[in-house]
């Protein structure tokens, strides 16, 4: 695990790119890889590295890694899990000499034999630039799944890459403005899905994507893998609990290859359980695992980590968050994703990494779980909404819905009142909206009700579901659940999961692995029918039916919680004068983009208790926070950023 950076020159006439920049880039990612550095320039390129070693510690691992004429260098960031197997399928040994054991110059010497073809035979998570110096091309790639970043910017007749915006910044020339369609987009998911980035001119390669810069100067962004949903009905269900269990049980031992100790970030839900359970299978050591738990008892798993730590005899270490740790990291925790981030698991993740990185440098994380297993509340929402539209509208409208409203707001984790309303507000929309519905924080009238009128004048703001409905459009799944498991692993997991995996790790030099990603167990799941992964209403069915005997009943029988801290208690008290400082009427003119009015009305109406805005708040703090750390004047907008035309964006 690692952090890159670069610089290519897009036009032949200026000169070669700027060392003292590259040198800058390199080393403000210095937590991402703490233990070597390195930098490789020639007249067009530099490419820039910090090391985190895992594999080969030895110094034949440093990058920038050259093949043996030095034509082809690549700087990169991940594991390659299938490089063994790539080295030897593709008999590399034979026709090239290898100075280390790294998958890093599997990498280099598979580009030579395949091109960048290579991508599709990859399963790990990876963000890379590689350099052909015969052809003159470069080319950035991402990982599908979007596990490890990588952001771009042109400016002038350059293009900047990083595995982190802060990178990117240190060029004192790209401009630090206020994206608002990315803003609109934050304000509805508490996070920036896509492409774009909360930075006008800064831009994120999309998961399973390579962009190619030519020898002209010439950029194309292309996609090269495609999750597909074509389902084999010969699938019955023991038989996908039988496979399923093999293929999570080949995952957990691929990412279990490292020079350096493996822990397990043990949740006390299905998915990590389920990691601890497979890893325990195959170390003869005892297996470190790491919890985080709250005060407040619905938010709290630990009870469910120590009965998993206890089962399998783990080494157990936890930390509960208090509303004072949170305090400690805010703003702090902002600056190592360099973008507003509002997911509630960020700062619990944050704190459990630091606990893990005393003892370990690589952690088993259960990301990925619930896109692969139909495990979230969404997809029983969609199942049980088929039933519900058999009564009558006017019955579900004038009967039930008032009944529902009247319920007394709830700031428990997941409430039967929260669920009942969201239920009810998406069950006559089509499926991808309803889908989309649970996550929403703002809807389109609130969010206008706080932009300024500067912000109203000049923004025309694009759908926030776009990505979502163009994902579902486009799958090949017959079955609306499976294209729902698109938008999940497309969308979901990319632009808000993965980041608070990457970014909270790397801030503590800790690599953390995902093994439900894993290429064949996804490739697997994707084809069984999905009535056998949402059996009835019981989710994630194929997992519960593979861990049945390895597991203990409370942890495959219990409800899904997920990792999220309780925002809405903590800002109507501890975190009380934090949300009001902030939300200061002057301070909020200041920015430009808000009417005070408006974020003062949903203050008044978190703190009296007549509604729980606690999702759209910490979203708003947030999202100030970062104002103030990152853009000087964020009165300087200047609407939605339209994409230079040379870019050709192609799918295939």
């Amino acid at each position: 695990m690692c952090g890159i950076a670069g610089i290519v020159n897009l036009s032949r006439t200026i000169g070669p790119p700027d060392r003292a920049l590259i040198n800058r880039m390199t080393d403000v990612l210095a937590h991402r890889g703490p233990d070597d550095r390195g930098i490789w320039l020639d007249d067009r390129v530099a490419l820039g590295h910090r090391r985190l070693s895992i594999i080969d510690l030895s110094a034949h691992g440093r990058q920038p890694m050259a093949n043996e004429d030095e034509s082809v260098q690549i700087t990169y960031n991940g594991e390659v899990y299938n490089f063994a197997d790539l080295k030897n399928r593709f008999k590399l040994a034979e026709g090239h000499t290898f100075k280390s054991r790294t998958d890093t110059e599997v990498l280099v010497h598979l580009y030579e034999e395949l091109g960048i073809d290579m991508l599709s035979e990859l399963n790990g998570m990876f963000a890379f630039a590689l350099w052909d110096a015969r052809r003159q091309e470069l080319y950035l790639a991402r990982d599908p799944w979007g596990i490890k970043p990588l952001f771009y910017t042109q400016q002038g007749d350059r293009l900047l890459f990083a595995s982190e915006i802060k990178a990117l910044l240190q060029d004192c020339g790209v401009p630090r403005r206020v994206n608002l369609q990315a803003l609109h987009d934050f304000l509805t998911f508490d996070y920036i899905p896509g492409a774009q980035t909360a930075f006008e001119g800064i831009f994120e390669l999309p998961p399973a994507h390579f962009m190619k810069i030519g020898i002209e100067g010439e950029m194309t962004i292309r996609r090269y893998q495609e999750p597909s949903f074509l389902v084999d009905d010969s699938i019955g269900e023991n038989q996908a609990a039988r496979t399923a269990l093999e293929l999570m049980e080949q995952a957990v031992e691929r990412q279990l290859v490292a020079d350096v100790p493996v822990g397990v970030m043990l949740s006390g839900g299905l998915d990590s359980s389920t990691l601890v359970a497979l890893m325990s299978r195959k170390t003869a050591e005892p297996v470190h695992t790491y919890s985080v738990g709250f005060n407040d008892s619905s938010f709290n798993e630990l009870p469910y980590a120590r009965i998993v730590g206890d089962t399998f005899n783990t080494i157990q270490r936890e930390i509960v968050v208090t509303p004072q740790l949170v305090r400690d990291m805010l703003p702090k925790y902002l600056s190592y994703i360099d973008e507003p981030y509002a997911d509630g698991s960020a700062i619990p993740t944050y704190y459990v990494c630091q606990l893990a990185r005393d003892e370990v440098v690589v952690v088993l994380s259960g990301e990925g779980g619930d896109e692969a297993f139909a495990g979230y509340e969404t997809h029983a929402a969609y199942q049980v909404s088929r039933w519900c539209k058999r009564v009558p509208r006017w019955i579900r409208r004038g009967l039930i819905a008032p009944v529902v409203n009247l319920l007394p707001t709830s700031d428990k984790k997941l409430s039967l009142e929260f669920k009942l309303k969201r239920f009810l507000g998406g069950l006559d929309l089509e499926p991808a909206q309803a889908h989309i519905w649970w996550r929403i924080v703002l809807t389109e009238a609130q969010k206008l009700e706080l932009y300024s009128p500067r912000v109203l004048e000049q923004f025309r703001p694009e759908s926030p579901e776009r990505h979502a409905t163009e994902v579902y459009n486009r799958s090949d799944a017959k079955h609306v659940l499976n294209r729902l498991l698109h938008i999940d692993s497309a969308v979901f997991l990319p632009d808000d999961l993965m980041i608070k995996n990457d970014r909270m790790s790397m801030a503590h030099s800790l690599e953390a692995r995902v093994p439900f990603t894993d290429t064949e167990l996804t490739g697997y799941m994707s084809r069984v029918p999905p009535n056998l992964k949402l059996r009835r209403l019981r989710k994630k069915n194929i997992m519960r039916q593979a861990m049945a005997h390895i597991l203990p009943p409370v942890i495959l029988n219990k409800k899904k919680v997920g990792l999220e801290m309780p925002y809405s208690q903590w800002l109507r008290r501890e975190l009380k004068d934090l949300l009001l400082d902030y939300c200061e009427p002057s301070r909020i003119a200041d920015t430009g983009l808000f009417r005070s009015t408006g974020i003062t009305a949903l203050v008044e109406q978190h703190l009296s208790g007549r509604f729980d805005h606690g999702r759209a708040l910490w979203g708003l703090l947030n999202y100030l926070m970062w104002l103030e750390l990152y853009i000087p004047n964020p009165a300087d907008v200047a609407g939605r950023f339209q994409p230079d035309q040379t870019y050709e964006h192609v799918s295939f």
